[in-house]
């Protein structure tokens, strides 16, 4: 066998043991029992992170990288905000629920006052906001202290939860699109995972 074909024959594939393709949402009680274990540890932070990717729906990159103003200007968590995303340049509003507002409050008064603006600021990087695999890593401690499998489960997960949990009970795809901060509708139905199935169950309940 030629040199070439052995060092093809031992090399492990990049996926060898992972578990490939959309990571899924959580399901109400995970968020609760997510939400409970953050509670009784009193993480601050990472309360507040939990609760505001949940209401976002926004990706790492754009999570990451909020800002105490986006949130809180002058010191009032509003209801409501819109950030730019970097991705696609588009604006996408999103809802601050009272979980979140009270979260990221009690955040505020423990990260005090700071020369920077990050929301959550990185505590290893002076002047910077966590990164995408600091967040990364967060999630996966989050699933991992309820028993849940963290390969099963990413980022993406908390992003898909709200809206899976509209799309299920409202099958209004255009308001999922919105809530994403899709361009496109193809794009909404992709990642949500809607197959013909779905269509047709939902064509089933229209009478005529």
């Amino acid at each position: 066998m030629a040199q070439a074909d052995l060092f093809r024959t031992s090399r492990k594939p990049w996926n060898a043991g992972r578990i490939i393709g959309p990571k899924a949402p959580l399901k109400p009680k995970h968020v609760w029992a997510i939400r409970h274990q953050l509670k009784t540890t009193r993480r601050a932070r990472d309360l507040a992170l939990f609760n505001c990717a949940l209401d976002s729906k926004l990706r790492a990159c754009d999570l990451v990288r909020l800002r105490v103003a986006d949130l809180a200007p002058g010191g009032t968590v509003r209801q409501r905000s819109t950030v730019i995303q970097q991705k696609t340049g588009r604006p996408v509003p999103f809802e601050i629920t009272e979980p979140t507002r009270a979260a990221v409050g009690a955040w505020l008064a423990v990260r005090g006052g700071r020369t920077d603006d990050w929301l959550f600021p990185s505590r290893s990087r002076n002047g910077n906001h966590i990164t995408t695999r600091q967040y990364a890593r967060i999630v996966d401690r989050w699933v991992s202290m309820i028993d849940l499998d963290p390969q099963a489960f990413g980022t993406h997960s908390l992003r898909r939860t709200k809206v899976a949990l509209v799309y299920k009970k409202t099958g209004n795809l255009r308001a999922c699109q919105l809530l994403l901060g899709h361009g496109k509708l193809e794009s909404t139905v992709r990642y949500l995972g809607i197959e013909v199935e779905d269509a047709l169950q939902m064509s089933e309940q229209v009478e005529l």
